[in-house]
Formats: C-alpha cells, sequence, structure tokens
C-alpha cells in the first residue's frame, strides 16, 4: 500500500505547451490503482517470493556464463573474471534503485513506469522504448546461443548436427536460425498458458541451469592450470572494461521481477527482496564459473565459441559424455532466459499499451489465461525472426548500452522521487542516497562508453525510430493526453 499519512501528488491542469505536455507524469496513485487492469481482463496475483527471485535468476543465470563467455574471454583474457566483478557492482548499484522503486511502484512497467511517475512522458517513453531493445533483443541474443548448444547435444546424442545454413543467421556462415526461433516459439507457448504455468516451468529450468554450473565447476576445476593466469590482463584495463559492457548483457534479468509487479501477490515486500537476492546468486556463481573455465581453457583458445562451456567439459575429461550432459543442461537453461525476459518484453509493453503510448493490443487480456496473448504473439514473432537473422555479437552490444542506458534512469528516479515524495512509504530504501545512485549512474555511462562506434551508431538509429514513432502516435494517443486533469506539473 501507498503511505497514508503522505500529501497526494499535487495534481494541476497540465498548461497546454508543447514542453509542458512532454514533461506531464502521471501520478504513483493513478499508476498503482491502474495495477493489474488490461482490455478485457485482468491479470493474476499469483507469486510469492520464491517464484518472483525464479524469474529474476531464470532471466540472468545463463546469459553471460553459457553464451557470452566465449565473446568476452578474448577481450579481457583471464582478467574475465575481473570484468565480472566490475559489471555485477554496475548491476549492484542499479539494483539498489530498482529494489526502491519496485517496493514504491510495484508496476508492471518497471523503469518505463518510474520514469513516468518522476521524470514525465518523453522520458518515460525514451526508456519504454530502451528497455524494448533490452529484453526484445536480448531474447533473440540468447536463443542465438541456445541454437549452439542444441548442435552439442546432437553432436554428441546422435552424431548429427543441423546444417550451418539453418543454425546460424546471415554473417555468421549461415541463411537462417531456425533453432533461435524454435526456443522463442517454445517461450510463447508457455506464456499463452498464464503466468502461473510459466512461473513452474521456469522454477524447474533453473534448478536445472543452477546444478549444471555446480556440475561444471566440480568437473572443470580438475583441468586448472595456474599458468593460464600467467598473464591476468595482458589487453589491459581497456580491454577488461570492454568485457565488462559486454558481460553487463548477462546481468540484465536481475530487474524482470519488477515486470511482474501487478502478478505478485505482496508486490511491495516481495520484489525488493527478489531482486536482491537473485543478483547476489547470480553474481557468485559467475564469477566461480568464468574463473573455473579461464583456468581450464587458455584464453586464446576460447575464440568466441557460443558453446564454451560444454567443449571444456569434452576437452578436461576426454569424453564427450559430460560435454554433452552439460549441453543437454545448457539448452534447458538457455530456454528459461529466453521464457522469463520474453515474459519481462510482454509486460513492459502491457504497460505502455494501456497507457496508450503503443496500440491497445498489446494491453489486451484473454479471459481464461489471463495472459496478454495477442502482446506476447506479436513479439514472439518479432523476436524470434530478430534471433534468427542476426548474429549474436551484435545483439548482445545492442542490448548492453539500451539497458545501461534504462539502469541510468533508474538511478536518477529513485533520487527525483526523494525529493518530490520524501514521506512515501518504501518497502526498502538505497542507503546513502543520493550518492549510491550517483556511482550507478556514473558506471552505467562509463560503461556505455565502453561500447563501439558501431553499437552507439545502432543505438542512435534505434532512438530515432522510436521518437518518430511516439510523436506520431504516442504522444497524441496518450491517456494523460486525453484525460489530462491528473497528471502533474509539479509535485
Amino acid at each position: 500500500m501507498l503511505d497514508q499519512g503522505a500529501p497526494p501528488n499535487r495534481t494541476l491542469t497540465v498548461p497546454s505547451s508543447f514542453g509542458a505536455r512532454l514533461m506531464r507524469r502521471k501520478p504513483v496513485e493513478r499508476l498503482v490503482a491502474e495495477g493489474g487492469q488490461g482490455e478485457g481482463g485482468s491479470l493474476r496475483r499469483s507469486m510469492g517470493l520464491w517464484q518472483l527471485t525464479m524469474i529474476s535468476i531464470g532471466a540472468t543465470l545463463g546469459t553471460g556464463i553459457f553464451v557470452v563467455l566465449g565473446e568476452a574471454v578474448p577481450k579481457a583474457g583471464p582478467a574475465v573474471t575481473l570484468s565480472f566483478v566490475i559489471a555485477g557492482l554496475t548491476a549492484l548499484f542499479s539494483a539498489l534503485s530498482y529494489a526502491e522503486l519496485a517496493g514504491t511502484i510495484p508496476v508492471s512497467g518497471s523503469s518505463y513506469s518510474y520514469a513516468y511517475a518522476t521524470m514525465g512522458e518523453l522520458i518515460a517513453w525514451v526508456c519504454g522504448w530502451c528497455l524494448v531493445l533490452e529484453y526484445g533483443v536480448s531474447v533473440a541474443a540468447v536463443a542465438v546461443g541456445w541454437g549452439e548448444y542444441l548442435n552439442e547435444l546432437l553432436k554428441g546424442t546422435i552424431g548429427v548436427t543441423i546444417p550451418a545454413a539453418l543454425s546460424a543467421p546471415p554473417g555468421d556462415g549461415g541463411v537462417f536460425n531456425l533453432p533461435a526461433l524454435i526456443v522463442v516459439l517454445l517461450a510463447m507457448t508457455f506464456l499463452l498458458g498464464g503466468a502461473k504455468e510459466s512461473a513452474r516451468a521456469n522454477t524447474i529450468m533453473v534448478c536445472v541451469k543452477i546444478a549444471a554450473l555446480i556440475l561444471f565447476c566440480a568437473i572443470g576445476v580438475q583441468g586448472f592450470r595456474s599458468g593460464n593466469y600467467s598473464h591476468f590482463m595482458p589487453l589491459g584495463m581497456g580491454g577488461v572494461s570492454a568485457a565488462g559492457a559486454t558481460l553487463f548483457f548477462s546481468y540484465i534479468g536481475f530487474d524482470a521481477a519488477s515486470t511482474a509487479g501487478e502478478e505478485a501477490k505482496n508486490a511491495q515486500r516481495d520484489l525488493p527482496r527478489a531482486i536482491m537476492l537473485s543478483l547476489v546468486i547470480v553474481t557468485a556463481l559467475y564469477v566461480l564459473v568464468a574463473a573455473v573455465a579461464v583456468g581450464a581453457k587458455p584464453w586464446r583458445q576460447f575464440n568466441d565459441s557460443e558453446a564454451a562451456l560444454a567443449q571444456i567439459m569434452r576437452e578436461v575429461t576426454g569424453q564427450s559424455f559430460w560435454g554433452t550432459l552439460l549441453a543437454f543442461c545448457a539448452v534447458i537453461a538457455i530456454a528459461s532466459v529466453v521464457l522469463t525476459v520474453l515474459y519481462g518484453q510482454t509486460r513492459i509493453l502491457f504497460a505502455m499499451s494501456r497507457d496508450g503510448l503503443v496500440p491497445k493490443a498489446f494491453s489486451r487480456v484473454h479471459p481464461r489465461s489471463g495472459a496478454p496473448r495477442v502482446n506476447t504473439v506479436i513479439v514472439s514473432l518479432f523476436c524470434g525472426v530478430l534471433a534468427a537473422a542476426i548474429p549474436l555479437g551484435q545483439l548482445a552490444d545492442a542490448t548492453s548500452i539500451g539497458t545501461l542506458f534504462a539502469f541510468a534512469l533508474v538511478n536518477v528516479a529513485v533520487v527525483v522521487l526523494r525529493r518530490t515524495r520524501p514521506a512515501m512509504r518504501r518497502t526498502f530504501r538505497v542507503p546513502l542516497s543520493p550518492v549510491l545512485p550517483a556511482i550507478g549512474f556514473v558506471l552505467c555511462v562509463w560503461m556505455m562508453g565502453s561500447l563501439s562506434a558501431v553499437t552507439w551508431v545502432v543505438f542512435g538509429i534505434w532512438m530515432a525510430v522510436g521518437l518518430v514513432i511516439y510523436f506520431l502516435y504516442g504522444h497524441r494517443r496518450s491517456r494523460l493526453a486525453a484525460d489530462p486533469a491528473p497528471a502533474t506539473a509539479a509535485q
């Protein structure tokens, strides 16, 4: 519940000037009151702390270790373990801000909704558009890696693999990545059944992936060679930073619990706990597995493989069985990332649709399943086609920059809400605010600066397209434009 004693947002009719319309803010009370409401039905509150934590772990754990590790090691060498720590610290500062806002504004829109309540509609749209990049494109990126492990599994079991033409995107030696499309469609099938059923399937898959990583460490440490760490930072701090920026992609799921705010039984209590708990578990496993992997295999031999862990298992044991077993676990593990991140994407678009910024179809709820089915189908098809056509490295870097930008805005939002609504009840408070949110903001900007010029060009084009869509559609159809009285010019 929101604070009972605090005065409500001071509501004023927003002036008609163009600039004022761009800065119109949605009151927190209105955001919370509309929670769960969609076109033709409502989302169902069915998740507790355990399910929410599993959603965040499911969306996070696996991406960096099973998929992106092979991309990051050539950039940093053995110091990739330090890159994981740096990326994890960057995520931690932002996670603190997410935890406070998730407990204060427990809705499905995640940082989009937080920005709407604190910085205005235009910034909220920019943040939401970054989240589309973060979630939608990351689904595609992870799906690409799923195909690599599927081939490892097929090779170890029946001795055949899917031809390169059908298992790799254009630019990576293929024509169409069919496995990547298949895993997205499988995740879509689960999501169409409803949030409760999807959460149950995700929990099983998360347990499998944790067991797989523990198994990797137990076997991989047998091949550990201290000489592989003799030149710890061969490419300097610049390489560590560049790898950290890429590996930040592997932390983007920790905020997935915040997209379940309207389907949680006790959102204000459980969301902050789920976010922090999942980040601690994931970071510990990432650093441990990366340390064992680099110790078992010289860093120059990683050569951008998306199935690096299965290869290490096979090389250490000299048997194909263990690599095949890990590939099987990875197929399940990466599928859970696709499932939970796809879930988060649909819920963010659900919130944006309810506000009128994207078409109503995205907030239409099926009365029997309580799921936004049209939204799920549209998003799944888009992500599936993207995964089938774009190489992994380009997808991962594009996702990282969108994520970092959104996280930077969250760090600003928590400070703004502290100043404008100091008496609001908060179930979690960022310690040493505004110092820690400021550090989180600076770290996000620093890591964005470590990404390549091509990534920045892609990001600029993406944002330009988003702004065109907003001014041609969202700005005119915004519910705050149609019903301006509750909007605030000041809080």
